[in-house]
């Protein structure tokens, strides 16, 4: 353990008796709509962020009220499998509780925004009476495992979904206190805990962590962000393993260099026989390892950078009791969503949908939430959420199609089949009005810029060309800017940074291009770049390999295999 004094966080958890803090005490209060800070961060271990509506922040203030307190909560759903049961009742808890229905979230799960405190345990125990939970979803701890959803190689998403779920249940935190605080469990005598993994010190770890699981030749989850990425290597429909990749991270600090986002580095190959004992490895490093004194380093990226991947690759195979073996070959294609029906090798069928920024609501004329409840109802497969906030409707039967499609016609569920490359491919993260870290719009700015950016890609003939858009209201990351071939990171209320230059397969961080900007100023840079790209582009050229190719932009270094000199060598 880090010898540094410890941050003020630290020090909650600590005394948190594995996570108890004064929370249950807390909701029982009627004189107000929050709960005390120390509190507030011990919640996020439960799976909810106290929030207020900032929209209405000023006019309270003047009324002498206080904020319009209200919480976030989370599900952890991994791999971002549902049931049509668990859909209805997951639903049932959005429209009786929550406001702006269901959202889906760039790791594969579900938000509720809106709930109020009084209202907070009876959510809960809606979402464990559906089979779920929302434990670890936040917090200092690993959270949801998430995985790529090929609709063409069922068989290999069962292989992998098995390893997301078996990997979630291994890093659940083991306090009994979720259960004696939302489920109506009661405490008898002194409270006895023990965490294993995260530290019978209750400190758990020093910052979130990361998981996924990339299905070659699909990299839709964005393997890299994670802290820990394990791309399988499926060879003849057997897994052989994982190739390794640790310390990626989208979260910066605006204004302070020492922070930045960081891809995942490749340290080797483990067969799915040690694949828990690895990734167990990893956690502990970091538990022991991160830094507990500034917040703003502790990601696991941070602690690589300062110790070095030669000594962290070796550590992981001293902890796990075997070490990593040279990298698998492998090659991803692309990183976006597939739409429409894709029929699977054991012949069902799957349909993919665009959901605008993850957001299932009945608004502007469509009825997105109540589609997706009637589909619900006569569903015979499954729904997989996906890490770019749209869904599939997985494993359906070929008599059945004809009634999915009639449904998702009638809702307003079929805009996947006349959206422009950039719609199809962009990510907003929520921001204003609920998100206390936004720093500018994103959710409520898409559908603002997007039919300007499509004006501007109408008139240079690149309609249909796929471009990554992701839009974040501050730098912390949650819609993965930086992998974007276009971001904008929110600095202040209209205005942005314009970040270009990130690849379609998610193996290369964006570079800044235009610092703290407006409008105007994007809208006439992309302009002029869409211009020259229609123009000198080659043959299947992506935007974002076009502007590193002509000297637009010097394409970031870093990357997954940047420091692996040798991975030509160990993938012949």
């Amino acid at each position: 353990m880090s010898i540094s004094p410890l941050s003020p966080l630290e020090d909650i958890k600590t005394r948190s008796r594995f996570l108890r803090g004064t929370i249950a005490k807390e909701l029982e209060n009627p004189v107000t709509g929050a709960i005390p800070e120390a509190d507030t961060k011990l919640l996020k271990f439960h799976g909810s962020y106290m929030q207020d509506d900032r929209d209405i922040r000023d006019e309270r203030r003047k009324q002498k009220l206080e904020p319009a307190y209200a919480f976030m909560v989370r599900a952890r759903l991994p791999g971002g499998v549902i049931s049509p049961d668990q859909w209805l009742a997951l639903d049932e808890l959005a429209q009786k509780y929550a406001t702006r229905g269901l959202r889906i979230t760039t790791r594969q799960t579900f938000q509720w925004h809106g709930i109020l405190k009084r209202n907070l345990r009876a959510f809960m125990q809606g979402i464990h009476d559906a089979r779920a939970t929302t434990i670890a979803a936040c917090g200092d701890v690993n959270r949801q495992v998430i995985s790529s959803v090929n609709p063409h190689l069922s068989s290999q998403h069962a292989l992998t979904q098995a390893w997301v779920q078996r990997l979630s249940d291994h890093f659940l935190p083991r306090t009994s206190a979720y259960a004696e605080i939302w489920l109506g469990g009661e405490q008898v005598g002194e409270a006895v805990d023990e965490e294993p993994i995260y530290g019978n010190d209750s400190a758990y770890l020093p910052r979130k962590f990361k998981i996924g699981i990339a299905i070659p030749p699909t990299n839709d989850c964005d393997v890299f962000a994670n802290d820990l990425g394990l791309v399988a290597i499926i060879e003849n429909g057997e897994l052989q393993g994982f190739n390794v990749a640790v310390g990626g991270g989208m979260g910066a600090t605006a204004g302070d260099p020492t922070t930045y986002p960081r891809l995942g580095t490749l340290i080797g190959f483990t067969r799915p026989e040690h694949v828990v004992a690895v990734a167990e490895a990893v956690v502990t490093l970091q538990r022991d390892h991160g830094d507990r004194k500034e917040r703003q380093h502790a990601r696991l990226k941070y602690t690589i950078d300062r110790l070095g991947v030669d000594w962290f690759r070796e550590q992981v195979g001293l902890r796990a009791g075997v070490p990593l073996e040279p990298l698998r070959p492998y090659r991803f294609a692309h990183n976006g969503d597939r739409y429409g029906w894709s029929r699977g090798e054991d012949g069902r069928w799957h349909l993919g949908l665009y959901i605008a920024s993850g957001r299932l609501w009945d608004q502007d004329g469509l009825r997105l939430q109540t589609g997706m409840r009637e589909i619900a109802r006569v569903l015979q497969g499954e729904f997989r959420l996906t890490c770019n906030q749209n869904l599939v409707i997985a494993n359906v039967d070929e008599a059945d199609r004809a009634a999915i499609d009639a449904l998702v016609e009638e809702y307003g569920l079929d805009g996947y089949k006349e959206q422009s490359g950039i719609r199809r491919h962009h990510i907003a993260c929520v921001a204003l009005p609920t998100c206390g870290l936004a720093m500018a719009e994103s959710e409520r700015y898409a559908p603002v810029l997007l039919p300007k950016l499509e004006a501007l890609l109408d008139a240079h003939g690149l309609r249909d060309a796929p471009i990554l858009l992701r839009l974040s209201g501050c730098p912390n990351g949650c819609s993965r800017p930086y992998l974007g071939e276009i971001a904008l990171v929110g600095r202040a209320l209209g205005r942005y940074d314009l970040r270009l230059g990130a690849d379609f397969i998610g193996e290369r961080l964006n570079v800044l291009y235009r610092e703290n900007v407006a409008e105007a100023e994007i809208l006439s840079s992309l302009d002029a770049l869409f211009g020259q790209y229609a123009r000198e582009r080659v043959a299947d050229e992506g935007f974002g390999d076009f502007l590193v190719r002509v000297g637009v932009i010097q394409a970031d270094p870093r990357g997954p295999h940047a420091a692996v000199p040798d991975r030509k060598a160990s993938a012949a």
